[in-house]
């Protein structure tokens, strides 16, 4: 029964998989069934009770995902480029689309995002990817690396997580501002609170790049800080990267107590190797960094 029901998840991991790296491809259902080796007659109720939501609906939110990312976070595409890259003949469409999911229009929302919106009409899409996509962690996967004191330049973000899109988006901004690309500057996100504080506006945590050059402010509040010198304990993710709560918890909760080690007084923190949606969404990747003693 337990292989049975590997392999079965494994061939719906399998069709997650193929949605990530062909979103500009068609994904009409025949396609998808094939990769999964199902019968297309039964595929979409299977999906649809596996996952609570239709292969129509996985694949449109899949895509209004990627193009809300690049619609906020980058500005080289136009809105028509984006509305093509997501499967539609006709910004108008694109816009229909857009606006019925997340309550704006794409241009509106490039400008000025209303982000706890946009969370609430991507829970089920996140809820179903979560299912096949839980990442379980070893002490194999764990190493203990001498980290070099790292100069950084900082963004706080204080308060509501549910708006820390908008601050990831000025950080962008700015760090282009400035010639900080991440193929040259890395990133790294430094928790100075609880992922859920009692208290949404107690939420804590710095955007930083990685710099030894003058700081130019460009009118932003940037300050400059440093990655300390250290042993730290390093968890690779791959995959979903926007919640990294499950390798925190490994690390606390079974690797730390497991390992004879004691943490060192700095927060955990990540750095950033791999972004969706440069990178299909499955191959996002991030360290995750606890500071040791």
């Amino acid at each position: 029964m337990k292989t049975a029901l590997h392999n079965y998840r494994a061939r719906m991991l399998r069709v997650l998989d193929h949605i990530d790296r062909h979103l500009d491809s068609d994904l009409d259902l025949e396609t998808v069934s094939d990769i999964a080796a199902f019968s297309k007659f039964h595929f979409h109720r299977q999906v649809t009770a596996t996952f609570g939501l239709s292969v129509h609906r996985y694949i449109q939110l899949a895509r209004l995902k990627r193009a809300s990312h690049r619609l906020a976070y980058t500005g080289d595409q136009s809105v028509t480029d984006i509305a093509m890259d997501a499967g539609y003949d006709a910004p108008d469409a694109f816009a229909r689309a857009f606006r019925q999911r997340f309550g704006q229009s794409p241009s509106s929302f490039r400008k000025s995002p209303d982000w706890e919106p946009w969370l609430a009409a991507l829970g089920p899409f996140d809820n179903a990817r979560s299912k096949l996509m839980q990442k379980t962690f070893t002490f194999d996967d764990v190493t203990i690396r001498e980290v070099p004191v790292t100069p950084v330049a900082i963004m706080e973000h204080r308060g509501d997580p549910t708006t820390i899109g908008a601050t990831i988006q000025r950080f962008i901004a700015w760090r282009k501002a400035a010639g900080l690309h991440p193929k040259t500057n890395p990133t790294f996100n430094v928790w100075r609170s609880e992922r859920r504080p009692a208290s949404p506006a107690d939420y804590s945590m710095d955007l930083c790049v990685g710099t030894d050059q003058p700081i130019e402010t460009n009118g932003e509040e940037i300050t400059v800080g440093e990655i300390p010198r250290g042993r730290s304990a390093v968890l690779r993710v791959v995959g979903n990267t926007d919640n990294l709560e499950p390798a925190a918890l490994y690390l606390y909760r079974d690797w730390l107590p497991a390992s004879g080690e004691e943490a060192r007084d700095f927060p955990i923190y990540c750095q950033r190797l791999a972004f969706f949606p440069e990178v299909p969404e499955h191959e996002a990747v991030a360290e995750l960094f606890l500071p040791l003693k």
